[in-house]
C-alpha cells in the first residue's frame, strides 16, 4: 500500500528542547520512529536504509536511531581503540544523517552500547569513553549536523558494566556541542545535565521523554530474551553458538495488540516513541532489513502492520 506525501525538503533542519518539548525549527515535534540500530553494519544496510526514508515518511515515520557502537549481534566498532571514529562508519553515518535532514527527519545517534555486543573495549576507562562521547558530538558540530540527538550510554549498559559516570559523559558531550541534544537512557529521573529522557529514563514531567526501544511487553518470556533467542539447554538466557535473532518480525495476535496500545499511550500523552524490532535489528544473513515486510505472520514476518497503523491513526509526515 503507497500513500501520498510530498514532505521532502532541502532546508537545513533543527532540532532542539524547550522546557518539556521537543522542537524541530522552533515548533512542536513528536517522535514516532525506527530502531535502525545495526544500520551501519554494512553499504547494503546503510542504502536499504536511505532506499526506505521516503516510504518511512508516508506511513508517518519521522525519526529513526542508530548506534555507532553495537548494538547486539550486529557487533559494529565505529570507535577506533582511543576513541576516535572509524572513518568507514562514519561516512556511513553522515550520509544517513544527511539523508534524514534532506526530509526533516531526527536521527537518535547512540554511542556506547556495551551489553551483548563484540564492538565494546574491555580496556576502555572513564577518560577513553570521555573522548568517544568528545568526538562524536565535535564530528556533530563540525558537520553541522542538526537533526541529532545522542544517546550516551544504552540502558546504561556501560556505567553498569564499567562504572562510566553517564552524567559526566552527557556534559561532556554538552560542553562540546551545546546546540545537540543530549538525553540520559538509565533507571530514575533524567540529570540537570541532560536535555531529555528516553527509554529506561524515568518520564520526568519538566523533560521531554521517548520510548526509544518500544517492543511488546507481553511476548512469552520476554521480546529480547526468550521469544527472540535460541535456547541452550533449559537457560533460555544463555547464548548459544548461533549468534542471530529467532521468530525474526513475527509477533502474536496479542503481541501486535499490546505494541500498539503502547505506542498510542505514548504519542497520545505527548511522549515520542520508536519501535524496535528483531525485523529491524537482525543481521546477515537475515537482516537487517528496513523494508515493512509484511503483517507479523511466521509466512509474512515484517513490521507493516504497525506502519499501516501509525499512518491511518496519526497520517503521513508531511512538515
Amino acid at each position: 500500500m503507497e500513500y501520498a506525501c510530498g514532505c521532502n525538503s532541502k532546508k537545513p533542519n533543527a532540532v532542539s528542547v524547550s522546557g518539556n518539548k521537543l522542537l524541530m525549527n522552533g515548533k512542536p515535534f513528536l517522535a514516532k520512529g525506527l530502531r535502525c540500530s545495526n544500520a551501519l553494519i554494512s553499504e547494503r544496510s546503510t542504502n536499504e536504509l536511505i532506499n526506505n526514508l521516503d516510504l518511512y515518511n508516508r506511513y508517518g515515520v519521522n525519526s529513526i536511531s542508530v548506534y555507532i557502537m553495537g548494538s547486539r549481534y550486529g557487533d559494529v566498532k565505529g570507535y577506533m581503540k582511543d576513541g576516535d571514529l572509524d572513518s568507514q562508519y562514519a561516512e556511513r553515518l553522515a550520509r544517513i544523517i544527511e539523508q534524514a535532514n534532506q526530509r526533516s527527519m531526527m536521527v537518535l545517534v547512540g554511542c556506547l552500547y556495551w551489553g551483548h555486543s563484540k564492538a565494546k573495549y574491555d580496556e576502555w576507562t572513564q577518560a577513553y569513553a570521555e573522548r568517544a562521547i568528545e568526538n562524536t558530538a565535535l564530528w556533530l558540530k563540525i558537520n553541522n549536523y542538526r537533526n541529532v540527538i545522542l544517546d550516551i550510554d544504552n540502558e546504561g549498559m556501560a556505567h553498569v558494566a564499567k562504572g562510566f559516570d553517564i552524567e559526566k559523559l552527557i556534559k561532556k558531550a554538552k560542553d562540546i556541542n551545546q546546540e545537540c541534544p543530549v538525553s540520559y537512557n538509565y533507571f530514575g529521573a533524567p540529570p540537570e545535565v541532560a536535555d531529555l529522557g528516553v527509554h529506561f529514563s524515568d518520564i520526568a514531567t519538566e523533560k521531554p521523554y521517548i520510548e526509544s526501544e518500544g517492543v511488546p511487553e507481553n511476548a512469552p518470556g520476554g521480546y529480547w530474551n526468550c521469544y527472540s533467542k535460541e535456547r541452550r539447554r533449559e537457560n533460555c538466557y544463555m547464548e548459544s553458538e548461533y549468534y542471530n535473532y529467532i521468530r525474526i518480525g513475527v509477533y502474536t495476535d496479542d503481541m501486535k495488540e499490546d505494541q500498539i496500545a503502547r505506542t498510542r499511550k505514548h504519542l497520545d500523552h505527548g511522549r515520542g516513541y520508536m519501535l524496535a524490532s528483531t525485523w529491524l535489528q537482525c543481521v546477515p544473513p537475515y537482516g537487517p532489513n528496513y523494508h515493512p515486510g509484511g503483517y507479523g505472520s511466521a509466512e509474512n514476518p515484517g513490521i507493516r502492520w504497525w506502519l499501516e497503523f501509525l499512518h491511518d491513526v496519526y497520517g503521513p509526515y508531511c512538515p
